[in-house]
């Protein structure tokens, strides 16, 4: 059974129609090639498929597409402001090796760009408790709370 789906990601209009039982990281990998959205553990544990909907991390293998209908999306590929320049979180995770295989590295980010709008200056405590959500299993995650820290304080100085 389809459904028709009119989803506006990264400020892009999309109308498609979907399968009813697709997932929301299914329908965005699968039928719009955005594949920067990573499936993990498919139950939402792992966090590598977070996605900003209607600016609010979730996950994307949970969620069904037909629920984003009339909804705004953001990925990992709409973070940058421009193909030339990186976000400040991108620039922090590659300055600081916030990343080593990346597999988790895009849920993450969007993870992190809705809580530095929310706590624009965040303790290490807080970040450490945001990242609580997101399983990573090369880095011990001391790199990539030094990269959320510099690029809180990089979009600080920018505001």
């Amino acid at each position: 059974m389809k459904r028709t789906v009119r989803v506006k990601i990264n400020g892009q209009d999309y109308e498609r129609d979907v399968d009813v039982r697709s997932t929301l990281a299914d329908f965005l990998r699968e039928d719009l090639d955005l594949t920067g959205t990573h499936v993990g553990c498919e139950h939402g544990v792992c966090g590598a498929c977070t996605v900003l909907f209607d600016g609010l991390p979730v996950r994307a293998c949970l969620m069904l597409a037909a629920q984003a209908d009339g909804h705004e999306v953001a990925t990992i590929e709409g973070v940058a402001p421009s193909g030339d320049v990186l976000h400040p979180l991108q620039e922090a995770f590659w300055a600081k090796h916030g990343l080593q295989c990346g597999y988790c590295t895009p849920g993450i980010i969007m993870s992190a760009c809705a809580f530095l709008e929310e706590r624009p200056a965040p303790s290490e405590g807080e970040i450490r408790e945001m990242l609580a959500g997101h399983l990573c299993r090369c880095t011990g995650y001391h790199f990539i709370v030094e990269a959320i820290v510099q690029a809180a304080r990089t979009m600080m100085t920018r505001r």
